[in-house]
């Protein structure tokens, strides 16, 4: 679709940018983000054979981590093709489908990701607030229903987005801002009125990370109010340390998460620089962080990626 002072979607592309004003460091940026990368999808694809092997973690907890696992690799693999191609092959031309596609599952995984969230939290609530009936609560078809639930909930919200961005000119330059595309990105480039795509954004940030935010905040409420009438420092401590990767993965998310909204609402006069590492941090430092955290804090799954590792490094070494 289009009018007679824009492009027509069929015909419209876009110029994916690198690092505006960082080019003489391009260098140690690609290095970066190999790591990071590297580190997100040897991480999560490590805690998802570990949780597969090993039968101690077949629980309620360590499922909804799986679930955490495969979004989070989602995440990476969405952004890997049209990053990997901007900064190796110098491929910057995309198409308006594959940066529609792009954008729809960034977006689907980051709504996910939130749903995702709360579902852990819950799953401390229950356990800490009402542990004599956790496995009649979380029991392994509730889970399943939960994991469509949070599917079927983020596909239904992103939805119409693409649909919305196809009805729109784009008469601007069509130069993005970053090696992916992401809605924010998107809807400044059109010069038609984009009064609905805002109504229909504002809606599925407050529904998604709003709501589940503060419905996180609640449930640890009501863990820290369970938790004070524990009569041993011992057992308090105990409680609350279950939860600490949990609080940790929500605040690295999160945080990030409101610094690229608020930046794109109001830091237009910031350098571009400032928008992509705040970008950079959304999208590739959580999935790198949480099986680390993980693997740090959860006993089971440090002891076995350990193993794996050192088997992985005598190896190599013995070749």
């Amino acid at each position: 679709m289009g009018d007679s002072h824009g492009n027509t979607s069929d015909s419209l592309s876009f110029i994916l940018t690198g690092f505006p004003g960082l080019e003489d460091s391009l260098y140690w940026i690609f290095i970066l983000l190999g790591a990071l990368y590297s580190v997100s999808i040897l991480g999560n694809s490590l805690i998802l054979v570990i949780l597969k092997e090993e039968q101690s973690l077949h629980q309620p907890m360590y499922y909804f981590l799986a679930m955490l696992s495969i979004n989070d690799l989602g995440v990476s693999c969405s952004t890997l093709p049209t990053v990997l191609g901007t900064f190796c092959f110098n491929i910057r031309v995309i198409s308006f489908d594959a940066c529609m596609t792009q954008m729809f599952f960034i977006h689907l995984f980051s709504f996910m990701e939130s749903s995702i969230l709360l579902a852990m939290s819950f799953d401390r609530y229950v356990a800490i607030c009402n542990p004599l009936r956790y496995s009649a609560i979380l029991t392994g078809s509730h889970i399943v229903k939960v994991g469509l639930a949070i599917l079927v909930r983020s596909f239904i919200l992103i939805l119409p987005s693409p649909f919305l961005l196809r009805r729109l000119p784009f008469c601007k330059a069509n130069i993005l801002h970053h090696s992916y595309c992401i809605h924010p990105d998107l809807i400044r480039l059109s010069c038609g009125d984009i009064t609905i795509n805002n109504i229909l954004g504002l809606f599925i940030v407050l529904s998604t990370f709003g709501l589940d935010s503060m419905l996180i905040f609640l449930s640890y409420v009501l863990i820290l109010r369970s938790v004070l009438t524990i009569a041993s420092q011992a057992g308090r401590s105990k409680a609350l340390n279950t939860c600490v990767s949990h609080i940790c993965v929500v605040f690295i998310f999160y945080v990030p998460m409101v610094g690229v909204s608020l930046g794109h609402r109001y830091g237009k006069q910031a350098p571009p620089f400032v928008h992509i590492l705040m970008s950079i941090i959304y999208l590739f430092v959580p999935p790198m962080l949480n099986p680390i955290i993980y693997s740090i804090k959860t006993k089971e799954i440090h002891k076995r990626m350990v193993k794996m590792l050192s088997g992985a490094f005598r190896v190599c070494w013995e070749r």
